[in-house]
């Protein structure tokens, strides 16, 4: 049997998920009337608080800590962590939980920060992105007793760790783009990814490369870059003017995406009759581009709010966000005999 969440006490209630942790927790924030039927409905469903939850509610920081491990000069300009952060806040911010953000340079920088955050009690959990193949923040986590979410595919944690992740089938997406622009006439399409240390990048890359074979693409080109819009343009102009270059290009990201858009248009090809393009995360950047981009679309601000939502609620468990599904604009065509 599933075991009961916050989540669940709140559909029954019918009140907030903020409104179930103010009352489990015995903060303010609810009636005395509220507060008590909330409690007869978790001992009615039999839920108990992990270890995780428990630690989170004797915690003095009422804070979580997320220590992203990238470059902060890329981090403004990306769209997705916007976005992220945003849902993370709405959850958070309805529980009085405050998000303690830091930007360092790698992880071993990221395992000292969450070291000294969590030995000085300032923060009470904390949400890992951008996870590796061998995330050593994973082992760490663990060891440090520190409850946490890991954001992405649950096949990165070691033997032994029960940190919960949220996470999406970026596979299944990958496969549907593939198969959608090999179904109306592509034979070479190519990928720029992202850093290739990454666990979804390694996902995405082996579907793209599996859909290929299915569909007997002609070329598959594949580009690791680090995101950026430089090596997004770079990677554009490395395929367009190469000898038998693509008919379409699928980008990990907007930025990389809006990049491809600015090089094909210098180099005289034309977007969508010679060159269509997908783009990573569906932010406001595909819809302001001309043509507007196609996009393997996915709720960001839904995925960060899920991620904050499993890590209050203290269940343990993983959740499986929606798959992005390829949104159609003006940037896909078949392409030119």
């Amino acid at each position: 049997m599933k075991r009961p969440t916050i989540s669940d006490i709140a559909e029954a209630a019918g009140v907030s998920i903020g409104a179930v942790s103010f009352a489990l927790n015995d903060r303010p924030g609810v009636s005395a009337q509220t507060r008590e039927r909330i409690r007869a409905i978790a001992d009615e469903l039999g839920w108990q608080p992990n270890a995780a939850a428990r630690n989170l509610s004797a915690a003095r920081a009422e804070a979580i800590g997320l220590v992203i491990a990238r470059d902060a000069a890329t981090l403004g300009v990306e769209p997705f962590y916007m976005q992220f952060i945003a849902g993370l806040e709405t959850e958070l911010s309805a529980t009085g939980t405050a998000l303690v953000l830091q930007v360092v340079g790698d992880h071993e920088r990221a395992v000292e920060a969450l070291r000294t955050l969590w030995a000085a009690r300032r923060i009470d959990a904390t949400i890992l992105t951008d996870l590796w193949t061998d995330d050593v923040r994973v082992a760490a986590v663990d060891r440090l007793g520190l409850p946490g979410v890991l954001v992405g595919h649950p096949s990165v944690r070691p033997p032994g760790s029960n940190v919960p992740a949220v996470w999406s089938d970026d596979a299944a997406a990958l496969t549907e783009a593939v198969g959608y622009l090999a179904g109306i006439g592509h034979r070479r399409i190519a990928r720029v990814g992202g850093l290739v240390s990454l666990s979804h990048t390694r996902i995405r890359t082996a579907a793209f490369r599996a859909a290929a074979r299915t569909h007997g693409l002609r070329a598959a080109e594949v580009i690791d870059t680090d995101y950026t819009w430089e090596a997004g343009a770079w990677a554009t102009e490395r395929l367009l003017t190469a000898a038998d270059p693509p008919t379409a290009v699928m980008f990990d990201n907007d930025i990389m995406a809006t990049a491809g858009l600015h090089v094909a248009r210098k180099l005289g090809i034309d977007v969508p009759g010679r060159l269509s393009i997908v783009a990573g995360d569906d932010s406001q950047l595909c819809e302001m581009a001309y043509p507007a981009l196609s996009a393997l679309a996915r709720d960001v601000h839904a995925y960060g709010a899920h991620a904050a939502r499993v890590l209050l609620s203290g269940s343990g468990a993983d959740y499986q966000d929606a798959t992005p599904r390829l949104l159609l604009r003006d940037s896909i065509a078949p392409p030119p005999h």
